[in-house]
């Protein structure tokens, strides 16, 4: 059960409890009308009572007195059930015995019946008034809503869980790679895989991960990603690297290391694809030092971004610090983006990291990316994302890009 279905749940047992003791009565439950069945979903009992009605126990719909109240045949109220004549028509008026019996139906938006919320004693209850079927019917209503957009939500997440089962078993997904470009020396030195998804709704790929995340299915998606990215490293130029992303949930899985134990590590970067805090980056750190310590190179993704970015590089301190596209994006008209983009980049120096600038679109600011030192980037300016059958064997710029000059391996 979810955080969220558990907090739905408490909620509606802390209402029935409240309605059993408000109305002086021994057992209050939510009952579900299934297959011609009554089924017990939520039970409160007076503690000093014997278990008389248990969740999940179910009887004939057509013996109950749900079934009855519903289509009329036995009233909302009944202070004492021994003086109906309808109700001792069910054995389980004698047996338990019954006495006082309060049930109104709960009806969803859409007009279906799902069941009823009911309460009743063992002893008949002659105080019992019109106020008080009103104040049941007040917290029926509450539940009523509570439980539809539980179900909704049900629904809505199995329908995720389907459209990504759907689309790991069937592969629906294909990488692209986009070059990562040392402008100084004019060459290739990197790729980033990227993934892009072919099944319906067509939607961007964060997208589809996030949706991953909500419904545990975040490291089978990045796993499985990551794994047909691997597949074109043999492709790449020796002198290259391939560049993966993945969440700190699937680091801390520890199932990249079995899934890269067979590459070499020394031509591969995991750049970490994180906009919330870490709860405890020594659990990463110590994940990633078996790897690392065979060649893989760490990077930071979407720096500048937000907090959470500055906190990744500060405790995971990696190799590459990409500079997030909305710092590149401003860069040569905003002083503010460009004194942050100062600000990382001495960091970097000082630290040991390298940059890269990502979402590079415009001489400008590749020119004040140079001017700032910075040699690494990419972006459409300089190679847009394909397959791996189109890969460019040089930046896409070419001979005709203006010289810009200087050399640094900032």
């Amino acid at each position: 059960m979810d955080a969220k279905h558990s907090t739905v749940d408490e909620t509606i047992m802390d209402t029935l409890h409240s309605v059993r003791t408000l109305l002086g009565m021994q057992i209050a439950f939510i009952s579900e009308f299934k297959d011609g069945r009554r089924i017990f979903r939520f039970v409160d009992s007076a503690e000093d009572l014997p278990p008389l009605v248990c969740v999940g126990n179910s009887d004939p719909l057509e013996e109950s007195y749900c079934q009855r109240v519903v289509d009329g045949r036995l009233p909302e109220l009944i202070r004492d059930a021994r003086q109906n004549a309808e109700a001792m028509t069910l054995p389980v008026t004698a047996a338990l015995p019954v006495g006082a019996h309060l049930s109104v139906p709960i009806r969803f938006s859409d007009g279906h019946v799902y069941g009823t919320f009911c309460c009743f004693s063992l002893a008949p209850d002659a105080t019992l008034n019109e106020r008080d079927i009103r104040t049941l019917r007040l917290f029926a209503e509450m539940t009523c809503k509570l439980m539809e957009q539980q179900i909704e939500q049900s629904h809505s997440h199995q329908l995720i869980v389907d459209r990504l089962q759907d689309t790991l078993d069937a592969e629906r997904f294909n990488i692209v790679y986009q070059p990562i470009i040392h402008i100084a020396q004019h060459r290739i030195v990197g790729y980033e895989a990227l993934s892009r998804f072919s099944a319906e709704p067509i939607r961007s790929p964060d997208i589809w991960f996030n949706e991953a995340a909500e419904v545990g299915l975040q490291e089978a998606l990045e796993l499985a990603t990551i794994r047909k990215a691997l597949q074109g490293l043999i492709r790449f130029p020796d002198d290259t690297y391939m560049s993966l992303n993945a969440s700190p949930a699937t680091i801390l899985k520890g199932s990249l290391d079995a899934l890269l134990a067979d590459y070499p590590l020394d031509r591969l970067m995991l750049e970490v694809t994180e906009h919330t805090s870490v709860d405890d980056y020594a659990q990463i750190v110590t994940a990633l030092k078996p790897l690392r310590d065979r060649g893989l190179r760490l990077a930071v993704d979407d720096a500048g971004a937000g907090y959470a970015s500055f906190r990744h590089i500060l405790k995971l301190q990696p190799d590459i610090i990409k500079l997030d596209v909305s710092l590149i994006r401003q860069i040569d008209c905003d002083t503010g983006c460009r004194a942050l983009a100062g600000a990382l980049i001495r960091f970097a120096e000082e630290t040991g990291s390298k940059i890269v600038a990502e979402g590079v679109e415009t001489v400008e600011e590749l020119k004040v990316l140079r001017a700032l030192k910075v040699n690494k980037a990419q972006g459409y300016l300089l190679g847009r994302p394909t397959t791996i059958d189109a890969l460019p064997s040089e930046p896409a710029w070419g001979d005709g890009f203006p010289a810009l000059g200087g050399s640094n391996s900032a």
